[in-house]
């Protein structure tokens, strides 16, 4: 079980856009890596040709889970991310507020 899921909401607590808030848009888990739209962008130049248009556009790149923590649903406070058990269902904890952070 990955500690991040798509459409968790997250903090980046490194880099050129640390600070900055925003939801996971995919995740790579083979590379730890997640997705998030408006973050992390590089300038991609593309040459035009046919129907596609040429010119210079801004890109999202992953970052590593490192960069990224778990802003808690519930006490709306970046945090670490717990396991426990809710029944037979292994779930993501808070680690400051103690509640279930799963969204399904």
């Amino acid at each position: 079980m990955l500690k991040f899921k798509k459409g968790d909401t997250v903090k980046i607590t490194a880099g050129k856009d640390k600070g900055r808030e925003g939801k996971i848009e995919k995740i790579l888990p083979v590379e730890n890596k997640a997705i998030i739209p408006g973050v992390n962008l590089y300038k991609k130049h593309v040459k035009g040709f046919g129907d596609v248009k040429g010119g210079i556009y801004d890109i999202p790149r992953a970052l590593g889970f490192g960069k990224i923590a778990l802003v808690c649903p519930k006490c709306k406070k970046m945090t670490r991310v717990g396991f426990g058990f809710a029944g037979e269902e292994k779930v993501r904890m808070c680690k400051k507020c103690g509640k279930e952070i799963d969204t399904k």
